[in-house]
């Protein structure tokens, strides 16, 4: 691998992951311009080979890296030149490492050290006395090679410990050495286990964790999600965690490797060393390094996870541009409710009470009629938490009386609502509405369009994730923005309406100029056209180019400002009207005339096939959203807490979580059900996010119901057996045992709207 300053990874990128070289070339320098992600996937098709927005990042991410190792590459040359010990055959060693855990092994013998026990051997001179023992050759008398090393003055009082200190040399020696080092990590990875117990204090306590309490996995196979449990109930003090492996295999091999026990004196106090070194040093470093490895590894699969699920959640189908009634629910401070219009403007809010007697009901009930006769509403939003489905069962008898069936009414997660009602952007948006009336109206909003408004929203926040908060924050900050960033430019972004937040995702904008530019739409009115953009301060060409693609504007000047085509390629569109002899508008939807089109015509200028097959897609359904189509969730009526469920009882729930041991599932009693992994399918399921998606609807049936803990488990499968209430899966753990059975206490006796004198009313 080359060290000089021009260094250029596209070679290695393109081997490693399998793609051509000329098209992670054009990335690479794509990047280094300063180019987004979106924009290259969606509008350098021809310069990358049509490489999508996950190769993309997968370049990025790896040209980033082995930048990095090839300016530490440098580095240690040019330590270990200065210590005048960089031989031919080292140098060539570290030009071929391929991973930073390699250089540095291979640095390790020449890195300033903290003082040690070798150090401390080599201070008393005991360094000649190691070579002897390390060479391990003939030796006539090992008493009188021993004695001149003895020195009481230098700490040396006797022969053994003029020999400890030698192996202590020698350990460290055979620690340092990269091919050890390596092998011992492997080993571990390859053929070790983890060991957990609970820790004393713990052993006869009930907690979380007690499914750990004698448990061991294969290190190369432990779930993410498992290794992330193991490791909080070690961080909450309940359980120990130790590695175990075989040692006896790797010291043979490191003996074998250094010629002990070849009958040499010396090789009994060599071999002595070598188990020291590997019991002190290797099996400690591998430890510690495999715990590394592991919780980087689980993170990853974590952060993975969350992003697949947030990715579902911030495309889930839109209600889209129709006005809409959210109510976020409340049982002694009332239900607030907020109108917003088609734009997602706030137009009314008031609050109602369900549970203060006949005559707050009965004007709760006009109020809600009203609201919706008054401003046209389309739908009612639901939140879907503390009392939400008494709320939504008391909206939809309201509008059941009232004749008001072809208004929709439907529960929406209230997730990281209340975060969003609390934050800047929400006081910056309503600095005079109470944090409940902001609630109101981003429900509502969440209807109309779920990925303008969780935008605002920090996605940590939302709950779709699996153990999100034991992850490496940086990294999951990082994968969570890309997701946004992927899925607002997938969709597009109406100029004129968006908020700043929503801007603010798009390629090339940022926070500051997404401030701008509401600013000058504040001051001077709606953009005309995309072109206006460049009237905004600090959006120049650069920014132009990378957002005006992802940008829409309805009824602008400009027919195309409403698609996907980008400004850059007008003239193409222009040229295809004028040969086929019709104006631009007319082109536009027209598939009999798009199919004459010939492609080949207008080829060249960083122009072709990819480039003219997504215009003209686009131009067959501009503006078209990728989202599927609404379908409201449908919830049983006799069913709202968790005492109304029964085992056996067959229900319609919407995903609202995928782990890696299964899916959360929505039924509509304010506690999600669990549907594990074997449980999804008849058939086997390795992966859940290969069957289900968040948000997606399940058909599930009750297989068992825990009222003390409010746990509810569910199945998808078909020829499950229901369970007894509060009988627990007779599935044997790893250790042999069987999880306790649990009894389940009383049922409490509902409180709220559902056991209310006056629920009934409106029925009458």
């Amino acid at each position: 691998m080359p060290t000089d300053s021009k260094f250029d990874p596209s070679l290695l990128v393109a081997n490693e992951l399998s793609l051509p070289v000329a098209g992670v070339a054009a990335v690479i320098a794509l990047l280094q311009e300063g180019s987004t992600v979106p924009f290259i996937a969606r509008y350098r098709k021809e310069g990358t080979g049509g490489l999508d927005e996950v190769q993309i990042r997968n370049i990025d991410e790896r040209r980033l890296y082995l930048t990095e190792m090839h300016d530490r590459r440098g580095t240690v040359l040019a330590e270990i030149a200065s210590q005048g010990k960089l031989t031919d055959a080292l140098k060539k060693q570290i030009e071929r490492c391929t991973t930073k855990a390699e250089l540095e092994d291979l640095y390790l013998p020449f890195k300033p050290k903290r003082r040690t026990r070798a150090t401390i051997a080599r201070e008393r001179g005991l360094e000649p006395l190691a070579d002897l023992i390390w060479a391990h050759g003939p030796c006539a008398d090992t008493t009188a090679a021993i004695l001149p090393f003895v020195d009481a003055a230098k700490e040396v009082p006797d022969a053994a410990a003029a020999v400890a200190g030698a192996r202590d040399i020698c350990a460290e020696r055979v620690a340092e050495r990269a091919d050890f080092r390596k092998l011992v990590r492997e080993s571990l990875a390859k053929d070790g286990s983890l060991r957990v117990g609970k820790q004393k204090e713990h052993a006869d306590k009930v907690t979380k964790f007690d499914m750990y309490a004698s448990f061991e996995e294969p290190i190369a196979t432990i779930p993410s999600h498992r290794f992330l449990a193991i490791r909080r109930g070690e961080a909450e003090n309940v359980l120990k965690v130790a590695f175990d492996v075989a040692s006896e295999p790797q010291i043979a091999a490191i003996r074998h490797a250094l010629g002990a026990g070849d009958g040499s004196p010396w090789s009994g106090e060599l071999t002595t060393a070598i188990e020291d070194a590997y019991k002190r040093l290797l099996s400690t470093g591998a430890q510690i390094d495999q715990r590394i490895e592991l919780k980087m590894r689980s993170d990853r699969g974590a952060v993975d996870v969350f992003a697949q699920n947030l990715e579902e959640l911030l495309l889930a189908a839109p209600y889209g541009t129709n006005t809409v009634l959210g109510i976020d629910p409340g049982q002694r401070t009332g239900c607030k409710c907020a109108v917003v219009d088609a734009t997602g403007k706030l137009v009314a809010h008031e609050v109602i009470y369900l549970v203060q007697g006949a005559h707050a009901l009965e004007k709760a009930a006009t109020s809600l009629r009203d609201l919706c006769k008054k401003h046209g509403v389309r739908a009612i939003a639901v939140g879907n938490g503390t009392h939400g489905r008494e709320t939504e069962q008391f909206a939809r008898e309201v509008l059941a009386k009232e004749g008001l069936k072809e208004v929709l009414c439907v529960p929406v997660s209230e997730a990281g609502a209340s975060v969003y009602s609390a934050s800047d952007v929400a006081r910056e948006e309503f600095p005079d509405l109470d944090l409940t009336v902001r609630g109101a109206i981003s429900i509502a909003r969440r209807l109309q369009d779920p990925l303008a408004e969780l935008v605002k929203v920090d996605p940590k926040s939302i709950g779709v994730g699996q153990y999100q908060h034991d992850v490496y924050q940086p990294l999951l900050a990082k994968k969570l923005d890309e997701v946004i960033e992927s899925c607002v430019n997938r969709v597009g972004v109406e100029l004129n309406t968006a908020s700043a937040p929503l801007l603010a995702r798009v390629a090339g904008i940022g926070p500051t100029t997404a401030v701008k530019i509401v600013a000058r739409r504040n001051e001077k009115g709606p953009f005309a056209s995309r072109s206006d953009l460049l009237d905004v301060t600090g959006v120049g060409p650069r920014t132009f180019e990378q957002a005006a693609g992802f940008l829409r504007i309805r009824d602008a000047k400009h027919p195309l400002d409403a698609s996907a085509v980008h400004p850059e390629r007008y003239g193409v569109v222009e040229r295809m009207a004028k040969d086929l002899g019709v104006v631009l508008q007319s082109l536009i939807g027209n598939k009999d005339a798009l199919a004459k089109v010939q492609k080949e015509r207008y080829f060249g200028d960083g122009v072709g096939q990819f480039t003219i097959d997504d215009i003209l897609a686009e131009l067959a359904k501009p503006g078209r959203d990728p989202r599927a189509s609404f379908e409201p969730p449908k919830f049983r009526d006799d069913v709202r807490s968790l005492e109304d469920l029964k085992i056996g009882m067959e229900l319609e729930g919407i995903v609202t979580n995928v782990t890696a041991f299964g899916a959360f599932v929505d039924v509509g009693v304010h506690q999600d059900g669990l549907v594990h992994v074997s449980k999804l399918s008849d058939k086997f399921v390795k992966d859940p996010s290969t069957v289900v998606k968040v948000g997606s609807k399940l058909h599930v049936r009750v297989l068992e119901i825990d009222l003390e803990r409010k746990r509810i488990s569910l199945t998808a499968r078909k020829d499950d057996a229901a369970r007894p209430t509060g009988e627990r899966p007779q599935q044997a753990l790893p250790s042999g045992r069987k999880p306790p059975v649990r009894q389940n206490a009383e049922p409490k006796k509902q409180e709220g709207f559902a056991n209310n004198p006056f629920a009934k009313l409106l029925r009458k």
